[in-house]
């Protein structure tokens, strides 16, 4: 089954296109006793059992490496924990970790995340080029799915990515043309922030034009002040299918319980994980 159909039955499955960030900070973490690796996996494992409780699973579950790598050899434990977890109760795995080298260390990268780590789906970056995406993008092959950044959710983006190239595009449009045309397998997919909407609509338009599928990884939705709304607006304008996409909330879930003042986090998380789900609406 290649990586567009996972997403659409995932889709169908969790009755959303959300996407759970994951990430630990254990100054965030109100679990006091036991190891750095106990606490990170105590906190989200009471997490997920709400989620299952309350009968609302995210389609698709994103750790962020570099927050467990943080933590070393017990954050890397945690997340190898977290990441069956996750899969046990059948939730995809998407390991935000934005690698990209020479091929050679490239093709090292992606038999970590997707062999020994185990994930569904990852994110890279563009910066080094084909030989550079070419050993991800061979995991496609088999059903895993691989997300470029192309135009993220921060700040800095446009110091960058809004580069005026010599073809007048700019330089995220390129990695865009790139992601469509020389890069193309099916299963790879962008990086487009919630926080970038006229990006986002000129994407989305740009590719359901190619007529291919490219699935769209949207962060920015929350804490970064992108609207979850607008992003389901934006996608259906431009025809472009909801259950082929997720939108990731990372802090505004995992840390919901600060914001309402409660010592309930499990809960809290359920009650923003269900906000967030009537954002969005019907799949479809």
């Amino acid at each position: 089954m290649d990586y567009c159909e996972r997403l659409k039955l995932a889709a169908h499955h969790a009755e959303n296109i959300i996407c759970l960030g994951i990430d630990p900070v254990l100054e965030k973490i109100p679990i006091k006793e036991g190891s750095i690796k106990e606490k990170i996996v105590h906190f989200y494992a009471e997490m997920l059992e709400a989620m299952l409780e309350e009968k609302i699973l995210p389609a698709m579950a994103k750790p962020n490496s570099a927050y467990f790598e943080q933590y070393g050899f017990e954050g890397m434990q945690a997340l190898k924990e977290i990441i069956a977890m996750f899969k046990k109760v059948n939730v995809m795995v998407l390991i935000d970790a934005k690698r990209g080298d020479i091929g050679t260390t490239s093709a090292a990268y992606a038999k970590a995340i997707f062999e020994v780590w185990g994930a569904d789906a990852m994110t890279v970056a563009p910066y080094m080029g084909a030989d550079s995406i070419g050993p991800f993008t061979e995991y496609c092959k088999s059903g895993e799915g691989v997300y470029v950044l192309t135009r993220t959710s921060n700040n800095g983006a446009k110091d960058l990515q809004d580069i005026e190239t010599k073809s007048g595009k700019k330089l995220y449009e390129v990695t865009a043309s790139h992601i469509v045309h020389s890069w193309h397998r099916e299963g790879i997919g962008a990086v487009v922030g919630a926080t970038y909407p006229e990006e986002l609509e000129s994407l989305s338009h740009f590719f359901v034009k190619s007529g291919k599928h490219i699935p769209l990884l949207i962060p920015g939705v929350g804490s970064q002040g992108g609207s979850a709304q607008e992003v389901v607006a934006i996608l259906k304008k431009t025809h472009n299918p909801l259950y082929l996409h997720r939108i990731n909330s990372s802090s505004a879930i995992n840390y919901a319980y600060l914001k309402e003042g409660s010592t309930d986090f499990a809960g809290a998380a359920v009650r923003a994980m269900k906000k967030l789900k009537e954002e969005i609406g019907m799949v479809g």
